[in-house]
């Protein structure tokens, strides 16, 4: 390693840099003779793709290089050869509306090598291929090491003894070092390459920002604003005046630019005090017949506020049983129907309650979500097949009675963050309802959660409401943040599952 590094400089390659790269490929590739490319080549690169070749300077002499081209990947056999992705040297295969970018040569200087040069070159073709909009990056890497190994170790098991640390190979251990992961064997890849018996190992690095091209007018969102609705239970006189608080809510929310609005579970129940007189099996029937109107309501109010609303939880009778429903109102006209599938033993005792069965993700302006009523919320394997269809947040209207049972939800919905890498977001009522059986007090705090790594909140707590206090919250959410963690988080839940000993699939009913 040089020492009086005075500076380090990336650099677009040009011709003039020519000899000093030649010299440098010949040292790099000093047991493959005549490995170097002609000053032919390296201007058909420039010519072609400019932006793709780049050199690294240190006190203004080259250091390292990577060349690269663009292509349409499909059109290539899984199994191609150097000469197949570089068109017999020419380059002819590069293609400005391919879709990946292809890694032609990487190379560093001997005595610049340990100061992590090449994660600089890498890096950059990262960042060059989220600005092209590209699918991700490939190339064959060598093996240098493997014909040490060849007479005992298929190229398989060689790279299998690599990836678990039993054997150290300089070039396959940077790659993956780097987040590069091995796709497939490439047999005759590289002519000459002696060292990998013309073995090489075909590397990917996916970018998780690339957006499938679409000739409809859309808006792909990447920071969502949450808004939260902690709804104060206070009786009213009749259905106009429950829904006109709570059009001064999403009125608010809309305000603040808001992409959805969450009420809570059965924040309609002021409206049985009317009926306090029958049984409560009877009453919450008599609540059921205003939910069709409620949702053509909020569906009016999506739209006049453009804010979709997610109406939180409404008894409904279907073919004469009772269920515990919600709403998305979206702020395009459509509307969406959730069931709670679990049902508390209060609600089956005094309701005659029944559990729902659909359990699904919902498409919406800000991507996919999901929601589970509630008691749901304690049972992850609900949560985490939601994950598996691609959700991204997971809305939980509740309604809980006392703090022990308020900690049941807020903890476990904390937990479906970070386990299922989405954002969590729970919106309960305060208050009391003396006139209202079944209904007397409430205890909540409203919040949103997110995952538990360095670009989130330490505690995982984005937002958090006053307990039992009447009020919203607003809070911003990144999406990226959640494809980075996927990929790259100190823990990564969803990925590192163990599924070659356990599964998880939903059954089909109906």
């Amino acid at each position: 390693m040089i020492d009086n590094i005075e500076n380090v400089e990336l650099q677009y390659l040009t011709l003039t840099d020519y000899q000093e790269l030649k010299n440098t490929m010949i040292e790099a590739y000093s047991n493959m003779p005549n490995s170097y490319w002609k000053e032919s080549h390296i201007k058909a690169l420039i010519d072609k793709f400019p932006e793709g070749q780049v050199v690294i300077k240190i006190n203004n002499e080259l250091a390292g290089c990577a060349l690269s081209i663009v292509v349409d990947y499909d059109k290539f056999d899984e199994h191609h050869t150097y000469k197949d992705i570089t068109g017999n040297y020419t380059f002819e295969t590069h293609n400005s509306e391919g879709d990946v970018l292809y890694g032609i040569d990487v190379f560093i200087k001997s005595e610049y090598r340990g100061l992590r040069l090449g994660r600089r070159l890498y890096d950059y073709r990262k960042e060059l291929a989220e600005k092209l909009n590209l699918r991700g990056i490939a190339f064959g890497g060598r093996i240098p090491n493997y014909h040490k190994f060849a007479k005992e170790l298929s190229p398989k098991e060689y790279i299998e003894k690599v990836q678990r640390k039993e054997i150290y190979d300089p070039v396959l251990n940077f790659q993956m070092s780097n987040a590069f992961h091995p796709s497939k064997i490439l047999k005759g890849y590289l002519e000459g390459d002696e060292a990998s018996n013309e073995f090489a190992v075909l590397l990917k690095w996916d970018n998780i920002y690339f957006e499938k091209p679409t000739k409809k007018a859309h808006t792909n969102k990447k920071i969502i604003r949450l808004g939260l609705i902690q709804w104060q239970m206070r009786l009213y006189k009749d259905l106009d005046e429950l829904m006109q608080q709570a059009e001064y809510f999403i009125d608010s929310l809309s305000a603040y630019r808001s992409d959805f609005a969450l009420f809570p579970e059965f924040f309609n129940a002021p409206l049985m005090a009317d009926n306090n007189h029958l049984p409560e099996s009877e009453a919450i029937r008599e609540l059921a017949k205003f939910t069709p109107g409620i949702v053509q309501k909020f569906s009016e109010l999506a739209i006049a506020y453009n804010i979709n609303v997610i109406t939180g939880s409404m008894p409904e009778i279907k073919n004469e049983l009772l269920y515990n429903v919600g709403y998305i109102c979206k702020r395009d006209g459509t509307t969406e129907r959730y069931e709670k599938l679990h049902v508390t033993p209060d609600e089956a005792k005094v309701w005659g309650m029944q559990g729902g069965n659909e359990l699904r993700t919902y498409d919406t302006d800000c991507g996919k979500i999901g929601v589970l009523i509630c008691y749901d919320s304690e049972f992850p394997e609900l949560s985490r097949l939601l994950a598996d269809e691609g959700m991204d947040i997971l809305f939980v209207p509740f309604l809980t009675d006392t703090q022990n049972g308020y900690s049941r939800v807020r903890h476990c919905a904390q937990a479906r963050a970070i386990e299922n890498e989405c954002y969590v977001a729970i919106a309960g009522s305060v208050g009391n309802l003396p006139k209202v059986h079944n209904m007397d007090i409430q205890y909540a705090q409203s919040m949103v959660f997110t995952p538990c790594d360095f670009s989130f909140p330490a505690n995982g707590i984005k937002a958090e409401a006053t307990t039992n206090t009447e009020m919203i919250v607003i809070a911003d959410v990144d999406i990226d943040l959640l494809r980075e963690l996927n990929k790259f988080g100190s823990v990564r839940n969803l990925k590192d599952r163990r599924t070659d000993i356990f599964n998880l699939t939903k059954t089909n009913k109906a």
